[in-house]
C-alpha cells in the first residue's frame, strides 16, 4: 500500500514539471502574430517614432509576422533600440498570444542648448545631452552663447558627472530647474545667455531689458531680489524704463536707464 501511495504522489510532481515544459515549447513554436509599439509620452515628445522602432525590428529580424517566436532575437533587438540616446530605456518582449512588444521610454528634456560655435542639443532631467532631430521640438528654455558641448557629453556622460570639469552647463542646469519649479519665473524667463566671461544673462519674456545675473553663486537670492524689484519698483517706474538690470553685486540691484 505504501508503495502504491508513493507512485500516486509521483503523478502530480510529474504534472508540475512536464506541463510547464510543454507549454514553454509550444509558446516558442507559436508564430508571431503582431507587433505592438508603445512609446511613452509620444504626444509630448517626438524624439523617436513608431516607424523608427519598426525599422530597427525589421532590420535585425527581417520578416516578423508568422515567424516562430523562438527565432526572433529579442535581446538583440532590445540592445539595438537601447543605443538610441533619445531613450532612457527600452524593453522588447513576447506575450503568450504571440505579440512582439516594444516599450520605449523617452528622455524628458529640461532645456535646449544652442552654442555660439554651432549645434543644437537637448539636456534631459538626468543631465544627458541629446542631439535634436528634425522632429517636433518642445517649448523649453534656450541656452545660448559661450557654452561648450564636449565629446564626453556627446558620448553619454551626464553634465552632472564630476568627471566633466569646468562646465557652466552644470550651474545653468540647476538654475533652469529652479526656474521651472517656480510658476512666476517659468513664465517670466525665456532665454539664458552665457557671455565670454562665463557670466549669465537672463532674457525675460516681459519687459525690454537684459537681466545680468553674473555668476551662478547665490542665484536663488538674486532671483528673490529681482522678484521684489519686479513687484515694487517696475510697476511704479514702468517696465521699459531700464535697459539693464544688474544682479551681480551682493544685496544690490544696479540699473541702467534706457
Amino acid at each position: 500500500m505504501k508503495k502504491f501511495l508513493n507512485i500516486l504522489l509521483i503523478f502530480p510532481v510529474l504534472y508540475l514539471i512536464i506541463i510547464p515544459v510543454c507549454f514553454y515549447r509550444s509558446a516558442k513554436a507559436k508564430p508571431c502574430g503582431g507587433i505592438s509599439i508603445d512609446i511613452k509620452d509620444s504626444s509630448d515628445y517626438h524624439f523617436v517614432t513608431r516607424r523608427q522602432m519598426l525599422n530597427i525590428v525589421y532590420g535585425i529580424s527581417g520578416r516578423i509576422l508568422g515567424k516562430p517566436v523562438k527565432d526572433i532575437p529579442l535581446s538583440e533587438i532590445e540592445s539595438r533600440i537601447n543605443i538610441l540616446r533619445e531613450l532612457k530605456v527600452a524593453e522588447v518582449y513576447m506575450t503568450n498570444d504571440g505579440t512582439l512588444h516594444v516599450y520605449a521610454d523617452q528622455r524628458e528634456p529640461v532645456m535646449r542648448v544652442m552654442p555660439d560655435n554651432g549645434g543644437d542639443f537637448f539636456i534631459d532631467e538626468e543631465g544627458v545631452v541629446v542631439r535634436t532631430r528634425n522632429l517636433y521640438t518642445p517649448r523649453l528654455h534656450i541656452i545660448g552663447g559661450n557654452v561648450n558641448i564636449s565629446s564626453a557629453m556627446l558620448n553619454g556622460v551626464s553634465i552632472l558627472d564630476t568627471s566633466i570639469k569646468n562646465t557652466i552647463l552644470r550651474d545653468i542646469y540647476h538654475i533652469v530647474n529652479y526656474i521651472n519649479d517656480d510658476n512666476f519665473w517659468s513664465a517670466q524667463i525665456d532665454q539664458i545667455f552665457v557671455d565670454n566671461n562665463d557670466e549669465i544673462d537672463l532674457i525675460p519674456r516681459v519687459g525690454n531689458q537684459l537681466v545680468h545675473l553674473g555668476t551662478a553663486e547665490n542665484y536663488e537670492g538674486k532671483l528673490r531680489n529681482l522678484e521684489a524689484f519686479y513687484d515694487k519698483v517696475l510697476p511704479e517706474v514702468g517696465w521699459n524704463k531700464y535697459s539693464l538690470i544688474n544682479l551681480e553685486f551682493k544685496d544690490q540691484i544696479v540699473c541702467r536707464k534706457r
